[in-house]
């Protein structure tokens, strides 16, 4: 395989470790793993089959190249040294976006300006002319600078992938595809043990289930940016569906998606179907507070109100001590939880065999995850 190219895939904080064992999966080389972000290497149908196969990405970034910088001109001289002119045609836009963290440069703006004329004056050079009309594809630069370290990236993604497609609809404040995907994976699902989401929502976490049990890829029905670069192979793309198509599996595994709410179960009912999931998800109307065993192996994994509104946390710890009671009669099933509530694991009256933070959109959360089985020993 040619690793020609070094790629960054950026992830949610806490979901590093999942992602990159997504892309060992891929068969590609992890080249560093930070906050938000794991750089690997492959060859340039990465682009497509990571986009088409991470779960866990947030998007797919390809690295244009890196350097130190203090000032503003080493940040001018560092990004007109790259070879800007592989990827951007003359008549392409290139807008620039980017962050900065512990560094000298500190001001977005300024470095987006800075790295726009670096880019130009390069282009200038390389095809003679002065004026870029930027009618053509549009290619998203972007930087991230950290500990005077820069990284220049092009966005393979475009709109983020997060958004797989099935989830046209959704309730207040739904969990992200990808989230979903984490917490469904740090469950271990597995054939003959039921999948139970009892506050699905939208349905985002059973739907998420059955596509990994189905091996489902979770970019095959959406498009990319990079589809549309004239400087990418247009086949990468139409290989990687194949090979996507040609890896979903049949699986007799089962989850349930249940709500208090009717309005909820049917928003879910009808993502279930445009995510092609139908055999494998059942959504039904169903109390919390009222699902029982009924003689199978269970896991539940669900994300209940945080009661961030001073209003509803009062309402949302009384539930929580109830789930504790309740679930408590689901043994030996395993239950996962995930909320912002720094007070649940009291609340819920057990300590949790283990706690992993994650970040639900800014809200920092603790994924509460009761496995053993209290009953042995």
């Amino acid at each position: 395989m040619d690793n020609k190219y070094e790629f960054v895939a950026t992830c949610l904080f806490g979901l590093e470790r999942l992602l990159g064992e997504e892309i060992d999966a891929l068969g590609y080389e992890r080249v560093e793993t930070i906050d938000g972000r794991v750089t690997f290497k492959g060859p340039i149908e990465a682009a497509a089959r990571a986009n088409i196969w991470l779960r866990c990405a947030e998007r797919v970034l390809l690295k244009i190249g890196s350097f130190k910088a203090y000032t503003f001109d080493d940040l001018f001289e560092g990004t007109r040294s790259l070879c800007w002119e592989e990827w951007i045609l003359c008549d392409d836009a290139f807008p620039v976006k980017g962050h900065s963290v512990r560094s000298k440069l500190f001001s977005v703006s300024d470095c987006q300006s800075i790295v726009k004329k670096a880019i130009v004056t390069r282009l200038s050079g390389e095809y003679g002319i002065e004026r870029f009309e930027e009618s053509a594809s549009r290619l998203q630069i972007e930087f991230f600078i950290l500990n005077d370290t820069v990284t220049m990236m092009l966005d393979t993604t475009g709109v983020g992938l997060h958004k797989r497609g099935y989830r046209t609809e959704s309730v207040l404040a739904p969990i992200s595809e990808t989230l979903a995907a984490a917490l469904v994976k740090l469950s271990r699902p597995r054939e003959g043990v039921l999948t139970w989401d009892p506050f699905c929502g939208s349905g985002t976490i059973a739907i998420e289930a059955a596509m990994i049990m189905r091996n489902k890829a979770p970019g095959l029905n959406r498009c990319f940016a990079s589809e549309d670069y004239d400087s990418f192979p247009r086949d990468i793309w139409t290989r990687a569906r194949e090979e996507a198509r040609d890896s979903e599996k049949d699986t007799r595994f089962e989850a349930y998606a249940s709500d208090l709410s009717p309005a909820a179960v049917e928003i879910t009912e009808a993502n279930i179907k445009r995510a092609g999931v139908e055999t494998n998800v059942k959504a039904f109307v169903q109390d919390a507070l009222k699902i029982e065993k009924g003689g199978r192996r269970g896991t539940i994994v669900c994300n209940p109100p945080y009661g961030e509104r001073l209003s509803d946390r009062r309402e949302c710890e009384e539930l929580y001590r109830k789930m504790g009671r309740h679930f408590a009669s689901l043994e030996p099933w395993q239950i996962y939880i995930i909320t912002s509530h720094r007070d649940f694991a009291r609340l819920y009256g057990r300590r949790p065999d283990k706690v992993r933070k994650l970040y639900n959109g800014m809200l920092e959360c603790g994924f509460y995850q009761f496995f053993k089985n209290r009953s042995k020993g």
